[in-house]
């Protein structure tokens, strides 16, 4: 039996609530977790952020975190990884399954899920009969990744489909699951950033989340640049003029977008 959801009203009046609560935070104490980033990464960043030893950024932490004993060591072990520090941080995971939990949310999509951190952490925001598809194209990560999912109890919710991410929504479209997914997370390439927010909005219900990351790419948003930084600030254009969805672009991480679907 399906479990009995919000009116699209009450689901968005409850989320705005939650997101401006997170949007505050942001804004008040700039990029959540940079104490787990490489030095480098947080020089680059330096604009978003409090200083590393920021101790009311470390008691927010302290006192906010809820992190799964799997989860917390995948992520220590993501970390390790060659480019680990662009997984989603600890804090947008939380507040991502947060949300999920919120909606009571029955099925979810992760769009570049390398380890499974993210696809982890909305698995056991789901009930037992949830399902995550987690889209990545890269066995490795997701190898390491697996073992903390059975640790956690959770792997037979995550679906993992190795291939091309587009190719996978695709497939999921033609099957029918439209309308059918709760939440959908991209995290993937920013090449493709535009054609996977407009498959989501086909795959995810009224009422529903899309959360987008990184996009903010380091502050080159504000600069005139070619490549990933041009198609993450065409996104962040199309969004903000986008009439299909509510949305809060959040100061968290290296930036995070949350558009609910009308």
């Amino acid at each position: 039996m399906a479990l009995p959801r919000f009116s699209l009203s009450a689901e968005l009046a409850v989320g705005t609530a939650v997101v401006g609560a997170a949007f505050a935070t942001g804004v008040f104490l700039g990029r959540g977790g940079s104490w787990w980033l490489p030095t480098s990464r947080q020089e680059q960043r330096r604009r978003l952020l409090p200083s590393e030893d920021d101790p009311l950024w470390q008691y927010l932490l302290s006192r906010s975190m809820r992190e799964h004993p799997a989860l917390r060591s995948l992520r220590k072990l993501t970390l390790e990884q060659p480019q680990g520090d662009s997984m989603m941080t600890c804090e947008q995971a939380q507040l991502l399954a947060n949300l999920a939990r919120l909606i009571k949310a029955q099925k979810a999509l992760d769009i570049g899920s390398f380890t499974g951190y993210t696809a982890l952490s909305l698995a056991l925001a789901l009930p037992a009969t949830g399902q995550v598809v987690a889209c990545e194209r890269d066995a490795a990560p997701t190898e390491l990744g697996r073992r903390f999912w059975r640790e956690a109890g959770e792997e037979q919710k995550i679906d993992l489909r190795l291939r091309p991410a587009l190719q996978t929504l695709d497939e999921l479209l033609a099957g029918g699951a439209a309308g059918t997914f709760d939440v959908a997370v991209i995290d993937a390439d920013k090449e493709n950033c535009s054609t996977y927010y407009e498959r989501c909005l086909k795959l995810v219900r009224s009422g529903g989340i899309i959360a987008i990351s990184k996009v903010l790419w380091n502050g080159e948003v504000l600069q005139v640049t070619e490549g990933a930084a041009e198609c993450v600030r065409d996104l962040n254009e199309r969004i903000l003029r986008d009439s299909r969805v509510h949305i809060s672009l959040l100061p968290l991480g290296d930036g995070l977008t949350l558009a609910f679907k009308i």
